[in-house]
């Protein structure tokens, strides 16, 4: 191939600047490949120049813990996915304002999002969107009901604009709704707060459809839309303007449980989720892959059972465990089991369960929390209107 680039083929007349602009548009799997197509094409990705564009890998998890003996209480820390050597991240993030606290949210694409509490008043706060790679941040205005609401989200796609929205879902008794008049849905939205960092103002949409959604639901922003896991076991989606709403099904196993599905993630541009339940074999791990995103066709990408996954090693672990996150660009899942928090990569090709690290009985992962965020960098994009 690099010869019939060489004769005079179209794309051998781009210049390196606009090829490595198209280069680093897409997924970082995909980016690798490019590296095999020529010894042009493979000095252009790794010639310093261009590869802080180029799409990352995955460097870590950004993950907070608690204990009321020490100060301060809720620490933040990074954990290299190698689960070795010193944090490619500065989890401090000390290019920050300084604030009474922090809380983090939500990553979306490289950016992380914050809730931040003012020194001057504990129950005034602001978000702000940050991207650690460049260390540029904006500071998003709170809502009246910024103090009161539980699921926050971040939603940004570098390849299409450098501006983001902040999605804030208000249930009925952050919106103030009278007692009487609460619905029989424990926790149900009643208005969707979005703001747009190109506009700079909140926009708020009331809802004709009920839901809640757990505060631990992980997002993904795609298509321009976020998707999130609702309580009753269907993923919500909706788009930046808070106009167009989809309800997704999720598919469920004769055998299932109980145990809410509590996360959608995204892994080479596809839609995903896990379940538990108990089967004829046992109890095992399922992983579904939202085959095709119109017509809503799920298919059992993966399963394991509970025994094969842990093995005799680790087969306490079985009741004890969470799926925190995909890689994006491999077909492997990363896990957090056992009283001591020990982060784990299961290679779902090789059917291969790897230990990481031991994150401590502190880093406490619950329905109630998102605390272990996975974290790509993100260069080539100036976070706009950004400090």
């Amino acid at each position: 191939m690099e010869g019939a680039l060489m004769r005079g083929e179209p794309i051998s007349k781009i210049t390196d600047d606009i090829l490595a602009d198209i280069i680093s548009r897409v997924p970082y799997k995909s980016t690798c490949c490019c590296k095999c197509v020529s010894t042009r094409w493979r000095d252009l990705i790794s010639h310093p120049d261009h590869r802080k564009k180029m799409p990352q890998p995955l460097a870590g998890f950004f993950h907070e813990s608690y204990n009321k003996n020490r100060f301060p209480k809720c620490p933040r820390y990074f954990t290299n996915v190698s689960g070795e050597g010193e944090p490619l991240v500065d989890p401090s993030l000390s290019f920050l304002p300084r604030y009474n606290g922090l809380d983090i949210l939500d990553c979306c694409n490289g950016l992380l999002l914050y809730r931040c509490w003012k020194a001057t008043d504990p129950k005034t706060l602001d978000y702000v969107v940050c991207n650690p790679a460049t260390e540029r941040w904006v500071v998003v205005p709170a809502t009246d009901w910024s103090s009161k609401v539980n699921v926050v989200r971040l939603g940004f796609e570098p390849t299409v604009s450098s501006h983001f929205h902040v999605f804030e879902f208000i249930d009925e008794e952050a919106w103030g709704v009278d007692e009487s008049e609460l619905s029989d849905c424990d926790g149900c939205i009643e208005t969707l707060a979005i703001y747009s960092s190109k506009t700079g103002v909140w926009k708020h949409r009331s809802l004709d459809i009920m839901f809640a959604i757990p505060m631990s639901s992980k997002g993904v922003f795609l298509n321009g839309a976020l998707h999130l896991a609702a309580s009753y076991n269907f993923i919500v989606a909706v788009d930046v303007e808070g106009n167009n709403w989809r309800l997704i099904d999720i598919p469920m196993s004769p055998y299932y449980d109980d145990a809410p599905v509590v996360g959608v993630f995204l892994s080479q541009r596809q839609l995903y989720f896990t379940n538990f339940y108990s089967g004829s074999d046992g109890e095992e791990l399922s992983v579904w892959a939202l085959e095709d995103y119109y017509s809503e066709k799920w298919t059992l990408k993966h399963n394991v059972s509970h025994l094969e996954l842990f093995g005799a090693s680790y087969s306490s672990f079985g009741n004890l465990y969470n799926v925190i996150s995909f890689h994006p660009g491999r077909n492997m899942i990363f896990i957090i089991c056992g009283y001591e928090n020990m982060l784990m990569s299961y290679d779902m090709d090789r059917r291969k369960l790897c230990f990481i690290c031991q994150l401590g009985r502190d880093c406490q992962i619950g329905w109630d929390k998102t605390l272990c965020i996975p974290y790509v960098p993100l260069y080539s994009e100036p976070l706009a209107d950004g400090h």
